[in-house]
């Protein structure tokens, strides 16, 4: 078994972040079987972000993000069904910061009654950053690319809570590349992410409590993991 090289952790935000994510439970430590057929020791689940506070400290963590990563961007896209209060709470942090830009998401299935289609919001327009949690396989991102294509925009970007920096899986099989730098350099969009596992690691190094968590944690990011790719700022 091949140890990747060590990542480096991102600072302040993505320790805070991560710390908030252990607290509330959105990410737990145990045994997780993923999509991709892997034990994972650890799970992260944007759902449990299941209140008004907790969901909108988790936007500012968005907004906070984006905003320091200098990507452009003219309206925020969140994709059914997780992407939708993600993007409308980040949308509503954005300009409660000074920043207020139009906000559309989609339908699994389409209406056919009323104004119908499958798209609710501000009309799709100008360069478009897809808000979402976590990407395992890229299969959202390319179905929200091809709606904002659709629909004369431009999808320039993803913002995503947590980067588990490992190996995608096609056909069943690993890949030597992650599902983010998927979307980066096949898909060609720009990546911003609130943390990574370089960035969980580094917590369970540091907090006491959760110390016993990062042996497992690590021996998973040695066998999955991908080589490093930079910070998650935008690219």
């Amino acid at each position: 078994m091949t140890e990747v090289a060590q990542h480096t952790a991102q600072g302040p935000l993505a320790q805070e972040f991560v710390q908030f994510a252990v607290e509330v439970g959105a990410l737990r430590f145990g045994e997780f079987r993923t999509k991709a057929g892997r034990l994972s020791p650890y799970f992260f689940n944007a759902g449990l972000f299941d209140d008004g506070e907790r969901l909108g400290r988790l936007a500012q963590f968005y907004a906070r993000r984006i905003l320091d990563s200098g990507i452009a961007f003219d309206m925020l896209f969140g994709p059914a069904y997780k992407g939708i209060p993600l993007g409308a709470a980040v949308a509503v942090e954005l300009a409660r910061q000074g920043r207020n830009v139009p906000f559309a998401y989609n339908r699994k299935e389409a209406k056919d009654h009323g104004e119908g289609g499958s798209l609710v919001g501000a009309p799709l327009q100008g360069r478009v950053l897809i808000i979402d949690d976590v990407i395992s396989a890229g299969t959202a991102v390319r179905e929200s690319i091809a709606l904002i294509r659709a629909a004369g925009a431009v999808p320039h970007g993803v913002a995503l809570a947590l980067d588990r920096q490992e190996k995608a899986t096609e056909n069943g099989a690993d890949v030597d590349y992650s599902a983010v730098q998927y979307v980066r350099s096949r898909l060609g969009l720009q990546v911003v992410t609130i943390a990574r596992l370089a960035d969980l690691l580094h917590y369970l190094g540091q907090d006491g409590a959760a110390r016993e968590h990062r042996q497992r944690v690590q021996a998973y990011r040695d066998r999955y993991g991908v080589e490093e790719d930079g910070p998650s700022s935008a690219r």
